[in-house]
């Protein structure tokens, strides 16, 4: 699967209070498309908006993408030079209202990296 989740304690403090602290969760989805020049990621958790979330290109042609997303499940897809595409590594699809299939991920309350 081309997503990951991972879990950071953040501390706040303010003047005369005690610190508080908070867990972020954040999930980052990945994309390997070498000869791709914009790759957007697009799903239920941005109303399918195929350019709100651009994704960056790294070292070894693979593009990336950190959101945080609340725990739940969600569908989504790859939106490559235009080109909707399912996550390749991802085996959990979702038949979708226009007669094709959707990737899900499935963010949970405890910690979870798929590799």
């Amino acid at each position: 699967m081309a997503c990951k989740t991972t879990k950071k304690r953040a501390t706040k403090k303010k003047a005369g209070t005690k610190t508080k602290r908070k867990i972020i969760t954040t999930s980052e989805f990945s994309f390997f498309a070498p000869d791709a020049k914009a790759v957007f990621l697009a799903g239920d958790f941005n109303n399918w908006d195929s350019a709100k979330h651009s994704m960056r290109k790294y070292k070894g042609n693979i593009f990336k993408k950190k959101l945080k997303l609340k725990p739940g499940s969600y569908e989504y897809k790859f939106v490559v030079d235009g080109e909707w595409l399912l996550d390749p590594q991802n085996p959990e699809k979702q038949a979708n209202d226009i007669g094709s299939e959707n990737s899900v991920i499935t963010i949970s309350e405890e910690v979870i990296q798929y590799r």
